[in-house]
Protein backbone atom coordinates (compact mmCIF):
# COMPACT_ATOMS: atom_id res chain seq x y z
CA UNK A 1 0.00 0.00 0.00
CA UNK A 2 2.98 2.39 0.40
CA UNK A 3 2.70 3.00 -3.73
CA UNK A 4 -0.73 4.86 -2.74
CA UNK A 5 1.34 7.61 -1.00
CA UNK A 6 3.55 8.44 -3.75
CA UNK A 7 0.83 9.03 -5.85
CA UNK A 8 -0.81 12.62 -7.67
CA UNK A 9 -3.86 13.00 -5.22
CA UNK A 10 -4.69 16.75 -6.45
CA UNK A 11 -4.00 15.37 -9.94
CA UNK A 12 -6.23 12.00 -9.56
CA UNK A 13 -9.12 14.55 -8.17
CA UNK A 14 -8.49 17.03 -11.19
CA UNK A 15 -8.69 14.17 -13.30
CA UNK A 16 -11.59 13.18 -11.90
CA UNK A 17 -13.47 16.08 -12.14
CA UNK A 18 -12.76 15.71 -15.79
CA UNK A 19 -13.71 12.57 -16.65
CA UNK A 20 -17.03 13.91 -14.97
CA UNK A 21 -17.24 16.52 -16.63
CA UNK A 22 -16.57 14.58 -20.10
CA UNK A 23 -19.26 12.34 -18.92
CA UNK A 24 -21.78 15.46 -18.78
CA UNK A 25 -21.35 16.67 -22.09
CA UNK A 26 -21.39 12.87 -23.60
CA UNK A 27 -24.70 12.41 -22.42
CA UNK A 28 -25.90 15.74 -22.68
CA UNK A 29 -25.07 17.40 -26.10
CA UNK A 30 -23.20 14.99 -27.93
CA UNK A 31 -25.15 12.04 -27.24
CA UNK A 32 -27.80 12.69 -25.11
CA UNK A 33 -31.16 11.90 -27.27
CA UNK A 34 -29.00 9.03 -29.13
CA UNK A 35 -28.31 7.53 -25.52
CA UNK A 36 -32.14 7.94 -24.46
CA UNK A 37 -32.95 6.16 -27.64
CA UNK A 38 -30.53 3.39 -26.74
CA UNK A 39 -32.40 3.07 -23.12
CA UNK A 40 -35.37 3.03 -24.77
CA UNK A 41 -36.64 6.09 -22.84
CA UNK A 42 -37.78 10.08 -23.07
CA UNK A 43 -36.06 12.84 -20.65
CA UNK A 44 -39.46 12.79 -19.31
CA UNK A 45 -39.02 9.65 -17.94
CA UNK A 46 -35.78 9.87 -16.32
CA UNK A 47 -36.02 10.91 -12.57
CA UNK A 48 -33.66 13.38 -11.36
CA UNK A 49 -31.83 11.68 -8.35
CA UNK A 50 -28.52 12.04 -7.19
CA UNK A 51 -27.21 8.17 -6.69
CA UNK A 52 -26.50 7.99 -10.30
CA UNK A 53 -24.44 11.03 -10.19
CA UNK A 54 -22.53 9.61 -6.90
CA UNK A 55 -22.09 6.39 -7.84
CA UNK A 56 -20.39 7.93 -11.32
CA UNK A 57 -18.00 9.95 -9.33
CA UNK A 58 -16.41 7.18 -7.12
CA UNK A 59 -16.34 4.85 -10.02
CA UNK A 60 -14.65 7.52 -11.48
CA UNK A 61 -12.50 8.08 -8.90
CA UNK A 62 -11.40 4.34 -8.56
CA UNK A 63 -10.85 4.48 -12.20
CA UNK A 64 -8.62 7.03 -11.96
CA UNK A 65 -6.61 6.12 -8.62
CA UNK A 66 -6.26 2.18 -10.22
CA UNK A 67 -4.96 4.49 -13.94
CA UNK A 68 -2.51 6.08 -11.57
CA UNK A 69 -0.98 3.22 -9.77
CA UNK A 70 -0.81 1.62 -13.21
CA UNK A 71 1.02 4.39 -14.41
CA UNK A 72 3.37 4.61 -11.44
CA UNK A 73 4.38 0.88 -11.65
CA UNK A 74 4.89 0.62 -15.31
CA UNK A 75 7.21 3.32 -15.11
CA UNK A 76 5.08 6.17 -17.82
CA UNK A 77 5.83 9.67 -18.09
CA UNK A 78 4.76 10.70 -21.50
CA UNK A 79 1.72 12.22 -22.34
CA UNK A 80 1.79 9.15 -25.91
CA UNK A 81 2.57 6.49 -23.05
CA UNK A 82 -0.03 7.47 -20.82
CA UNK A 83 -2.66 7.81 -23.66
CA UNK A 84 -2.10 4.23 -24.66
CA UNK A 85 -2.59 3.17 -21.35
CA UNK A 86 -5.70 5.17 -21.21
CA UNK A 87 -6.70 3.26 -24.04
CA UNK A 88 -5.84 -0.31 -23.26
CA UNK A 89 -7.17 -0.04 -20.34
CA UNK A 90 -10.37 1.61 -22.03
CA UNK A 91 -10.68 -1.06 -24.87
CA UNK A 92 -9.12 -4.02 -22.92
CA UNK A 93 -10.86 -3.61 -19.65
CA UNK A 94 -13.94 -1.54 -19.47
CA UNK A 95 -15.37 -1.90 -23.16
CA UNK A 96 -14.63 -5.31 -23.27
CA UNK A 97 -16.04 -6.51 -20.27
CA UNK A 98 -19.37 -3.87 -21.33
CA UNK A 99 -20.07 -6.34 -23.92
CA UNK A 100 -19.98 -9.65 -22.84
CA UNK A 101 -23.05 -8.13 -20.49
CA UNK A 102 -24.75 -5.93 -23.39
CA UNK A 103 -24.83 -9.52 -25.08
CA UNK A 104 -26.20 -11.11 -22.14
CA UNK A 105 -28.47 -8.87 -20.95
CA UNK A 106 -29.44 -8.13 -24.65
CA UNK A 107 -28.93 -4.49 -24.29
CA UNK A 108 -28.83 -2.18 -27.15
CA UNK A 109 -25.48 -2.51 -29.17
CA UNK A 110 -25.66 1.74 -29.67
CA UNK A 111 -26.11 1.79 -25.66
CA UNK A 112 -22.83 0.03 -25.23
CA UNK A 113 -21.39 2.06 -28.16
CA UNK A 114 -21.89 5.38 -26.37
CA UNK A 115 -21.69 4.12 -22.86
CA UNK A 116 -18.55 2.71 -23.67
CA UNK A 117 -16.92 4.99 -25.70
CA UNK A 118 -17.69 7.73 -22.84
CA UNK A 119 -15.08 5.11 -20.82
CA UNK A 120 -12.38 4.99 -23.19
CA UNK A 121 -12.63 8.48 -24.13
CA UNK A 122 -12.32 9.31 -20.36
CA UNK A 123 -9.34 6.52 -19.74
CA UNK A 124 -6.89 8.15 -22.20
CA UNK A 125 -7.66 11.61 -20.88
CA UNK A 126 -6.75 10.10 -17.43
CA UNK A 127 -3.87 8.38 -18.57
CA UNK A 128 -2.44 11.16 -20.67
CA UNK A 129 -3.00 13.82 -17.68
CA UNK A 130 -1.81 11.64 -14.90
CA UNK A 131 1.23 10.43 -17.07
CA UNK A 132 2.65 13.93 -17.18
CA UNK A 133 1.88 15.94 -14.12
Amino acid sequence: MDYLVGLNWIAIIVVTVVAFLIGWVWYGPVFGKAWLSALGKTEDEIQPSPTPFIISFITSLLTCIVMAVLIQQLGINTWMGGAVLGLVVGIGFIAASSASDTAFCGWSWNLWLIQSGYRVVYSVVMGLVLAIW
